[in-house]
């Protein structure tokens, strides 16, 4: 299967890479990535995302969902396991394209990596119907009214229009770009900076795992909060479109006018971004190691 891979992507003319598209090896490296976390994390993430919607507790979201039967404890997968595996990919190849374009530029390599990330950030925010479709199917309050993603991506396209997609997509454009730059320019610091090694597997693989975790966990406490007002906004189907502000405001008042409160889950997110982006980071460098051997 490695040798096919090499075959097919060898195929592809070198010029091919960077000037059109950057190199597709980059974006596969990220998709696949992608791939294998979400499928590790999902059940967690879907805790998380309850503490997030109602301010509750672990043990409280926990019941919710344990309430609701197994059957239902992979419901909505389907949108991250698209959004995410589309987004790594989007994230790591964009931002070997947008760098590598700007690196002819006078400017600083931390300006211009800066930018890269940015815009890699911008255009992850495409996917931002993933994101609104899993909102709804993770929901209770919608649990009886979407069978599944197919069922709720056509109610919501045919009954509130193709804009109710991107309703919350302000929060995602602050926390895509950001998080990317602090993300990029702390990974490379650390890869400097550690001895490499000319074996994958023990102390490397480790050294690629806790620097994806440290970043990632580092990442997900600083823009939570993003992430909180986002889902506010999303679960809302139909009516007023409100601004970032305005539902900011609104979480404010209904959570007793404590910034704490908007921590709900914090502990649980941390912890699952320490692990997935640990395994993000150790898949993204062992396909890069396969698909780059060449070079």
């Amino acid at each position: 299967m490695k040798e096919i891979v090499k075959q097919n992507i060898s195929k592809v003319p070198k010029l091919y890479y960077i000037p059109l598209i950057g190199d597709p090896r980059e974006f596969v490296c990220g998709w696949s990535a992608a791939m294998v976390n979400i499928t590790l994390t999902y059940p967690v993430n879907k805790i998380i995302f309850r503490q997030m919607l109602h301010g509750i507790s672990v043990k409280s979201a926990f019941l919710q969902i344990v309430d609701e039967g197994i059957v239902t404890l992979y419901r909505g997968m389907l949108p991250p396991l698209l959004q995410k595996s589309v987004s790594s990919s989007l994230m790591f190849g964009t931002y070997d394209m947008f760098r590598k374009r700007l690196s002819d530029t006078p400017l600083h390599p931390i300006v211009t990596n800066s930018i890269s990330a940015i815009l890699a950030g911008s255009v992850e925010a495409v996917l931002t119907p993933f994101e609104r479709i899993q909102t709804l199917l993770q929901d209770s309050a919608y649990q009886k009214q979407f069978v599944n993603m197919k069922h709720a991506v056509k109610v919501v396209g045919m009954e509130y229009g193709f804009r109710e997609f991107y309703r919350g997509l302000t929060p995602v454009l602050f926390r895509n770009g950001p998080s990317n730059v602090v993300f990029f320019l702390l990974r490379e610091e650390f890869n400097e900076r550690i001895p490499q090694s000319n074996h994958f597997w023990g102390v490397h693989a480790f050294q690629q795992f806790f620097v994806g975790a440290c970043i990632g966990a580092l990442n997900s406490t600083l823009f939570y909060p993003f992430n909180v007002v986002k889902v506010h906004m999303q679960s809302k189907l139909g009516g007023e479109y409100i601004s970032m502000r305005t539902a900011f405001r609104e979480l404010y008042i209904e959570r007793g006018k404590k910034i704490s409160n908007f921590y709900k889950g914090v502990h649980m997110n941390y912890s699952r971004s320490f692990v997935s982006w640990g395994v993000i980071n150790l898949a993204y460098e062992r396909f890069k190691i396969i698909l780059f051997s060449e070079d």
